[in-house]
């Protein structure tokens, strides 16, 4: 199956190949440009020449020129202001004789009158096929023969048009234009305007040149801009690809990304945002392979005393004994039950809270919602138990926080929960809200008896074995899922417990305040 090689290859030879076809695209452009400009300049001046030529034509017809010889040279030395910009003008008769040629005179511009020191040499001397014609302005050697250029014309159908030719003669650019002379409505003989162009050439070499400077200057640019962007951008990305492959393949960790992680730039950022992302992705895969583990762990003790009480129950005519395994079995099932539900629960509240779109809560007014409601159902317990909220900023800025409402809510109702089931009857618990540093600090204390562990991090891992006697009613998981839940908005949690006579346990919560 063949493949489109725009689909397929670098960004960097789509790149190469985009600007090579630009460049081929602009040569032909280029080509055909520097082609018509030669054409352009020579027509451009052959027009002029067409102007003079008509010039010549009228006076020639108004001062009614017989075309001879003496006529003509006269003709050409009369009218010589018409000429003082061209290099040569010649008439033919229509024989294809030449009648009259401004090499033969002295037409500068300074002088409007016959040089008498020059003499005008006869034009049979030369004969009418040589190349060479000597004139005797400036010492000047002219030239080349116009005669077949102006056979090329009379040949032609309609003599009526202009015939323009350029040439290169002795290393010299010419641009010739030969026209008929009529007089009342009848063909009397041509006119040869020869104009040396060198500068048109002048011109051609400047804009050819021009445009090399140009294409060249382009092509270094471009091609230090692919060197740049090979480097520092494909270059990058390909080690941030084959990193990801890397990982999707299960192979070794290449770190070859590491050292874009100090660029400023998108890629630093890219680079820093895919490693942080694969950190988390490791990280999540060893607590799930822990948490499966330590599940299985928890999971397979209530079983086994399961197991153990079925079997011993089918053996047993006691009826207390029998009462008393059945509440084992009964107590193991809860066990069992609660440990699902919390774990199926927790999975959920961290899926749910990575796709959930946090927003600015006021955490006084969640605290008051959950303390109500928990107020109200400890009123139908047995408990007697009161919980008070002490506001320390309760005149000051808002407690405002950003995350999930209901997450939140979690959160206060996991820890309240936790202190009522070690709380002893007519008890308090306080709940205290306010402002530490840049945090807002939500604390929370009970007077039942405190942890016993020396370590008291303890009690935020999974499965956290000191628990209270009604051990169905707890997985072991509530603080785990409140610290997850915690750090992922950008806060902490501290545990302690009561200095000095007072009893009871004290867990401090910081979630950054958010303004």
């Amino acid at each position: 199956m063949k493949s489109n090689f725009f689909s397929s290859s670098s960004i960097l030879k789509k790149f190469l190949v985009f600007n090579l076809i630009v460049f081929l695209v602009l040569g032909i452009f280029t080509y055909l440009y520097l082609d018509a400009i030669k054409p352009s300049l020579v027509k451009n001046r052959s027009n002029h020449h067409a102007k003079i030529i008509n010039n010549t034509t009228d006076h020639i017809n108004r001062l009614k020129i017989i075309f001879t010889k003496e006529n003509a040279t006269k003709f050409l030395l009369d009218a010589r202001f018409l000429f003082q910009n061209l290099d040569r003008v010649q008439l033919y008769d229509l024989n294809l004789n030449l009648l009259a040629d401004t090499d033969t005179l002295d037409l500068s511009p300074d002088i409007f009158v016959k040089n008498e020191g020059v003499r005008e040499t006869s034009i049979d001397k030369y004969g009418e096929n040589s190349d060479i014609i000597e004139s005797p302005k400036a010492n000047k050697t002219l030239t080349f023969n116009t005669k077949n250029y102006v056979r090329a014309y009379s040949s032609q159908k309609n003599i009526e048009n202009k015939l323009v030719m350029s040439e290169t003669i002795n290393n010299n650019f010419y641009v010739i234009t030969i026209n008929s002379v009529k007089l009342k409505e009848n063909y009397k003989g041509y006119i040869v305007v020869s104009e040396m162009a060198n500068d048109i050439l002048v011109a051609v070499e400047e804009r050819k040149n021009f445009i090399l400077r140009t294409v060249l200057s382009v092509a270094l640019v471009i091609l230090i801009f692919s060197v740049f962007l090979n480097k520092y951008i494909l270059k990058p990305i390909r080690s941030l690809v084959l990193y990801t492959r890397a990982i999707k393949e299960k192979d070794v960790k290449i770190d070859k990304h590491e050292k874009y992680f100090l660029r400023k730039d998108e890629v630093g950022q890219l680079s820093r945002s895919l490693n942080e992302m694969t950190t988390d992705l490791y990280k999540r895969i060893n607590v799930a392979e822990t948490f499966s583990s330590d599940l299985a762990h928890e999971i397979r003790n209530p079983l086994t005393s399961l197991k153990g009480a079925s079997e011993v129950l089918e053996n047993t005519q006691d009826n207390e004994k029998r009462k008393k395994l059945i509440r084992v079995i009964s107590h193991d099932v809860e066990r069992i039950e609660r440990l699902i539900t919390d774990y199926s629960q927790m999975l959920k509240d961290e899926a749910s809270l990575s796709r959930a779109k946090m927003s600015k809560i006021n955490l006084s007014r969640v605290i008051d919602s959950v303390v109500e409601d928990f107020n109200s159902d400890l009123l139908n317990s047995n408990k007697n138990i009161k919980i008070n909220i002490n506001n320390l900023n309760y005149n000051g800025p808002k407690l405002n926080v950003l995350g999930v409402e209901s997450k939140l809510e979690q959160i206060i109702a996991n820890l309240l929960d936790n202190a009522i089931s070690f709380s002893p009857s007519n008890s308090q618990i306080s709940v205290i809200c306010g402002i530490k540093n840049k945090d807002v600090q939500l604390i929370i204390e009970d007077e039942g008896p405190g942890f016993n562990e020396n370590n008291i991090d303890k009690i935020f891992n999974r499965f956290y074995s000191n628990r209270p006697e009604k051990f169905g009613e707890h997985s072991g998981l509530g603080l785990n899922i409140v610290k997850n839940i915690i750090e992922l908005h950008g806060g902490s949690i501290l545990a302690s417990n009561h200095m000095g006579s007072k009893k009871g346990a004290k867990i401090e919560v910081l979630l950054p305040i958010y303004k």
